[in-house]
């Protein structure tokens, strides 16, 4: 059995940040979202993994990361994709590295606490066509979206859908037989110029192929925002281990679950778990509150933080106060000059910013 991990797309609602790095490499807990997908690949004894990529300097970015994926216990293989045309064209233009073997496909950006073993296990066991994960959500307009009967099996399926039938999103982890290429050969792109993967499996059920779901009650998030980012970042970061390698001074105050990594420097700063410092990243003089997470080579002086995701080589400076934030790499962040009274803005496209008056 094979992995195809889908790591492409332009990550639009991750703008800026997405407009000089790829999102499935957004730090989570201080490691990419996409390393908690192959982690859970490996753990499931899957071994070769396609990971399908765009043709652009992101692509690069994860191709640098991942290595031949031998950090990981897998034998890495990349798939070029010219641009983002839909997860079934994904399939498409994988079929000879998958040949006629069963595959998971796994989306890069998503998060599955738990990993993907016992669903793994139990595809092997029964193999159906296609087995596909579902979960209820608030806002099923944003998904693809699953129609089951009165006996859950599964009828009808739309992507993102206006008038939704169900609450049953798809979570990014499908498990194929090789039928699913005979599928994807058959269906036009949608109204979106993409070839959906919700319109491939929907010919198999067209066709009386053995469709399978279920319902998975863990936590699954869509990285795809900020918004579920930090709430990822808040989810894993509960399940932190408490380490000190770095160096924390007789003036500040740790509490509860905090790792300071090596190299790292916390001066008369108190800091409030659960929160990861990365290495040689110098805390001063500041407060770092609970779901916070700061990556290598940052700096944090006389400011406060909390609820948010610092990349690498950033700095912050005689701030207060900033919450719920994703600041990306390079970035420094100081105050505004008092006089005049004004604000003074450098701001990517598609941003989002909120100034109180």
């Amino acid at each position: 059995m094979r992995a195809l991990v889908l790591s492409g797309g332009a990550g639009t609602r991750l703008r800026p940040i997405t407009h000089t790095s790829a999102k499935q490499l957004v730090p989570v807990a201080n490691k990419p979202v996409l390393f908690y997908g192959l982690e859970a690949i490996a753990d499931a004894g899957i071994r070769e993994v396609g990971i399908v990529v765009g043709v652009d300097q992101a692509a690069e970015e994860v191709k640098e990361a991942v290595g031949d994926g031998s950090r990981f216990g897998l034998d890495v293989t990349f798939i070029p994709q010219d641009a983002p045309r839909g997860l079934a064209h994904a399939v498409l233009i994988s079929r000879d590295y998958l040949g006629d073997e069963d595959f998971v496909m796994y989306l890069g950006d998503n998060f599955i606490v738990g990993g993907i073993t016992p669903l793994v296990d139990e595809f092997r066991a029964t193999r159906p066509d296609a087995q596909i994960l579902l979960q209820h959500v608030p806002n099923p307009s944003a998904f693809g979206v699953v129609e089951l009967d009165e006996n859950g099996r599964v009828v009808g399926l739309e992507e993102k859908p206006k008038q939704p039938k169900s609450d049953l999103a798809l979570v990014g982890v499908y498990m194929f037989t090789p039928v699913i290429h005979q599928a994807v050969r058959k269906i036009e792109p949608s109204w979106r110029g993409e070839l959906e993967i919700t319109h491939a499996i929907q010919w198999l059920v067209d066709q009386g192929y053995d469709v399978r779901s279920t319902v998975i009650s863990g936590y699954w998030k869509d990285t795809g925002n900020v918004e579920d980012m930090l709430e990822v970042n808040r989810s894993v970061l509960e399940r932190l281990e408490p380490k000190i390698d770095g160096s924390v001074d007789d003036t500040s105050e740790i509490i509860g679950r905090v790792v300071v990594e090596e190299g790292a420097e916390i001066v008369g700063s108190r800091i409030v778990g659960p929160v990861i410092i990365g290495a040689n990243t110098r805390v001063v003089d500041s407060y770092i509150g609970p779901f916070t997470s700061v990556q290598h080579d940052c700096q944090i002086i006389d400011s406060e933080i909390e609820f948010s995701i610092v990349l690498h080589n950033s700095s912050i400076q005689g701030v207060r106060r900033i919450e719920a934030s994703l600041i990306g790499h390079q970035v420094q962040v100081t105050p505004a000059p008092k006089v005049p009274k004004a604000h003074r803005l450098v701001l990517g496209d598609h941003s989002r910013i909120q100034i109180s008056s």
